[in-house]
């Protein structure tokens, strides 16, 4: 009896024994198992070079799974799908459409090797997304492959030329919708006139649903300088606009002096308005003129490189001053007159007066511009003429390219000065 008694406690020792050196070794068992879990995990990701994990940078780069491009799914890789996280095999991190796929919607905006997406510059379109399509009363619709069928409205902005801000502000006015394949943008709202409109003929050079480009005569201003005052190229835009039924404001994106002839932008909505004056600061719109310069100029082609302020005794005038603006011309001669010579000048800046001061500070004024030291012997207004401008559509991204002929009185001058050299 007493013998098995203690068989019965050794039986209780040695289970107690051994089930406390298991309890010991769990953890370290269970480690292994987990270990070898997430082994057996990388090695299938890292076998299946299609899948939704393939290559990605989760620094911000990727690269599209085979096939993306043409709207097939990625195989899938083993494992189930946590509901709270991106992954299929239960680990936190970057879900398939951080990859620029999503299995059930097919290819993202993001996919087909581009990396991370980025919103194009303004007026930049960078040919991943075609945006021709048609206007539509306040509507531009743009009709997207098949492959963007599913893709909410909010997906597609990434792909538009709209500043963030005014991205923004689509999505808050409900002013971007898609049904399905078709992409609606609300990018013509009526809007008031916003001047008093005063016919004149237009020499009209370009013109689409964005902008408008005018080839403005000599002495007209630009746009009023007092509340009131009718006769400028902004009153009749605004009369052209009236006649012909477009319900929209006239925004001159730059402006040329009174005098002086050439094309002049006129966005025709908020977006191309925005778009174009960014183009404009970042010296993206190119101006040429050409203009008569009095004396010889000897140097066939230079750049004057002097800084411009305002004339502290006249306050409309400007000067070239060391406390100025730094201001950059750039010049070729194109033939050389009786006395005159024609020249090219390019901007590098954007100066009041800017051609007018550089040409006077190096002693070749202007002929006719009598502000600035010309004389008024062959035409009665500063010979200088915007001859051609280019910039890039604020929708589409394309280049545009406009050229202004030599307005009358300047020709004749030109041609007289030609004439007297023979």
């Amino acid at each position: 009896m007493a013998n098995k008694r203690n068989s019965e406690n050794g039986r209780r020792s040695g289970s107690s024994s051994h089930k406390q050196q298991s309890d010991k070794n769990r953890p370290a068992r269970r480690g292994a198992e987990r270990h070898q879990q997430e082994g057996r995990g990388k090695r299938q990701r890292q076998a299946a070079p299609g899948s939704a994990y393939g290559s990605t940078d989760y620094r911000g780069g990727s690269q599209a799974p085979a096939g993306a491009a043409q709207g097939r799914s990625a195989p899938e890789s083993e494992g189930q799908r946590d509901p709270r996280v991106g992954r299929r095999d239960g680990r936190r991190g970057p879900s398939a459409a951080g990859a620029g796929y999503d299995r059930r919607r097919g290819p993202s905006p993001a996919s087909a090797g581009q990396g991370s997406p980025r919103r194009p510059e303004a007026g930049e379109n960078t040919g991943a997304l075609s945006l021709s399509g048609r206007r539509k009363g306040e509507w531009y619709e743009i009709r997207l492959p098949d492959q963007y069928g599913t893709a909410p409205a909010s997906a597609m902005l990434r792909f538009l030329p709209l500043p963030p801000k005014m991205a923004s502000k689509f999505l808050q006015d409900n002013a971007i919708q898609k049904s399905g394949n078709l992409l609606k943008l609300r990018l013509f709202p009526k809007e008031r006139l916003g001047m008093e409109p005063d016919w004149h003929d237009l020499n009209i050079l370009f013109e689409d649903d964005f902008l408008l480009i005018v080839n403005k005569p000599m002495g007209m201003e630009v746009h009023p300088s007092a509340h009131g005052q009718k006769g400028t190229l902004a009153n009749a835009v605004a009369a052209y606009y009236e006649m012909t039924g477009k319900t929209c404001k006239v925004r001159p994106v730059h402006r040329l002096d009174k005098d002086t002839t050439g094309p002049v932008i006129f966005a025709k909505n908020e977006l191309a308005s925005v778009i174009l004056e960014k183009s404009l600061k970042d010296k993206k719109i190119e101006r040429l003129y050409v203009a008569v310069a009095e004396g010889r100029i000897i140097q066939q082609k230079g750049t004057i490189d002097a800084p411009i302020g305002q004339d502290r005794l006249h306050s409309t005038r400007r000067r070239v001053s060391e406390t100025g603006e730094p201001a950059v011309t750039h010049y070729d001669v194109v033939e050389r007159l009786k006395g005159h010579t024609l020249v090219r000048l390019r901007l590098g800046t954007g100066r009041t007066h800017q051609i007018r001061v550089h040409l006077s500070h190096i002693g070749h004024p202007i002929a006719g511009d009598g502000m600035y030291g010309g004389k008024r012997t062959h035409i009665d207004r500063q010979a200088l003429h915007g001859e051609k401008l280019i910039c890039y559509h604020p929708w589409t991204g394309n280049k545009i390219h406009v050229t202004a002929p030599m307005p009358e009185d300047m020709a004749q001058a030109v041609s007289g000065l030609r004439n007297r050299k023979s």
